[in-house]
């Protein structure tokens, strides 16, 4: 995903925020390799936070970056029906997905809470 940001923005980000799934010493060094102050992984497994960040401060403001993108996916997946999906394709999947964005924005701007089931 850093590549890509890479691609997209000429850069690679300052810091960044990773599921425990790749935490290792090698996702580490090499995101260390690519210029990239600041990495936090969910998990540790044998990682030392004064390896990942530069201070306390940096770590715990990464993992209140983390919780808030996981409560927005988890919103979408409670109360907009953003489980699994019969759709086909790609293409399908990014309709499917958006729906739901433009579901709880709506919501959102309009000051209301979902249904509960």
């Amino acid at each position: 995903m850093s590549d890509r940001q890479q691609q997209l923005y000429g850069r690679y980000p300052l810091k960044v925020a990773f599921d425990g799934g790749f935490a290792s010493k090698d996702n580490l060094s090499k995101a260390k390799a690519r210029n990239i102050k600041d990495v936090r992984f969910a998990k540790k497994r044998g990682l030392k936070e004064a390896d990942m960040c530069r201070g306390d401060y940096v770590y715990k403001k990464l993992r209140r970056f983390r919780a808030g993108i996981e409560s927005g996916i988890s919103r979408l997946w409670r109360g907009f029906g953003l489980t699994r999906r019969t759709w086909k394709g790609f293409r399908s999947f990014k309709c499917y997905v958006l729906s739901a964005v433009v579901a709880a924005d709506l919501l959102t701007m309009a000051g209301k809470k979902p249904a509960t089931v």
